[in-house]
């Protein structure tokens, strides 16, 4: 039977991860570029902000804002007619509207809003989002390859993030180093693939990618809809994915054998001018940011799992909620989800 998912209270944050069926490498640069256009799209529609993503051969990562659906603005029709060329044909786009203009004509504002619901419904909602998204990726990939059938594995995984820097600067740095830890670019910058190689692009991907990964800085945590400075972000940004992706060759002394990463010369050019101290274990495989369930601060994990205990999702006999992450110093982060094995793995290929 399968557990209902983690979604939080109000504006929340989540880690997202879907494979691709056997694992197969299927996705190469234009079905990447095709998935990046599509979540381009859906983000707009739906109201769910991309913080930052990156898209592999064989699965993506996406650090999602889902909004507090009370406080998204509904549309209006003309608000919906004029996103709606995002996903659909010129022919549907016609149909609805014509629609909609019958209903006004007949005085009928029940049955126009009940047009407006249909859509209304698909925005600010995790798993909607998520299943579209899937769905027309699917789509596109089971045409281009002349294919039918399931193209992935599975339900996606999502582990819920408190809403604060540390916790979503510390899975959006996992994210982005990615490419780093699959050896498939020396520098996070190069792999066009991603939140934070978008950001270091041009044009309206990259102004989206810089706005994604600006939100989830202080400045905008605490004051929504705060202007930010690109260099400044950048810079903090930077040094962050440097200082976390920075390679450790091996010697007679440690094991196992040197991991992928960040050559010491790049990160000493990108830390000039400040460094942030960050945990090596970033450069891994980490089970907690798919498994762990919630990840955030102790009193962030506490209120989540009293919350989902009042509701029936967790059991009587568990008292605590926050769990110490092992194997690493992860600071003030906690857990919701214990995890003993196989927390920890090699980079993945």
């Amino acid at each position: 039977m399968r557990s209902p998912r983690i979604v939080g209270v109000g504006t929340t944050y989540h880690h997202c991860i879907s494979r691709v069926v056997d694992r197969r490498i299927i996705f190469h640069a234009p079905e990447k570029e095709a998935f990046r256009s599509i979540l381009r799209k859906l983000e707009t529609f739906t109201g769910v902000r991309v913080a930052t993503y990156c898209l592999m051969g064989n699965h993506f990562h996406l650090l999602l804002e889902v909004p507090d659906r009370s406080l998204l603005p509904e549309l209006d029709a003309e608000e919906l007619l004029a996103v709606l060329p995002l996903l659909y044909d010129k022919a549907t786009i016609e149909t609805i509207a014509h629609e909609i203009t019958a209903a006004r004509k007949a005085g009928d504002t029940l049955r126009e809003n009940a047009i407006l619901q249909r859509f209304e419904r698909r925005r600010g909602n995790l798993s909607i989002f998520l299943k579209e998204l899937k769905q027309r990726v699917s789509i596109f990939m089971n045409r281009r390859l002349g294919r039918t059938g399931t193209l992935w594995e599975g339900r996606f995984k999502s582990l819920l993030v408190e809403g604060g820097e540390s916790a979503l600067l510390t899975v959006a740095a996992y994210i982005d180093l990615n490419p780093i830890r699959a050896k498939l670019v020396f520098k996070p910058e190069d792999y066009r693939w991603s939140g934070y190689g978008e950001a270091n692009g041009a044009g309206k991907g990259a102004a989206r990618a810089r706005q994604g990964l600006g939100s989830i800085q202080r400045e905008a945590l605490e004051n929504p809809g705060t202007f930010f400075d690109w260099k400044r972000t950048l810079d903090r940004y930077r040094v962050l994915l440097y200082m976390t992706g920075q390679e450790h060759p091996s010697d007679e002394r440690h094991h196992p054998p040197s991991r992928p990463g960040i050559s010491p010369a790049e990160v000493s050019k990108a830390t000039e001018q400040t460094t942030i101290p960050l945990p090596e274990l970033l450069r891994r495989k980490v089970r907690y940011f798919s498994d762990g369930a919630v990840l955030g601060s102790a009193a962030f994990v506490e209120r989540s799992f009293e919350y989902l205990r009042e509701n029936g999702r967790i059991g009587p006999k568990r008292r605590t909620g926050a769990r110490t992450p092992s194997g690493g110093d992860w600071g003030e982060l906690r857990v919701l989800r214990d995890l003993r094995v196989r927390v920890y793995g090699p980079p993945p290929t």
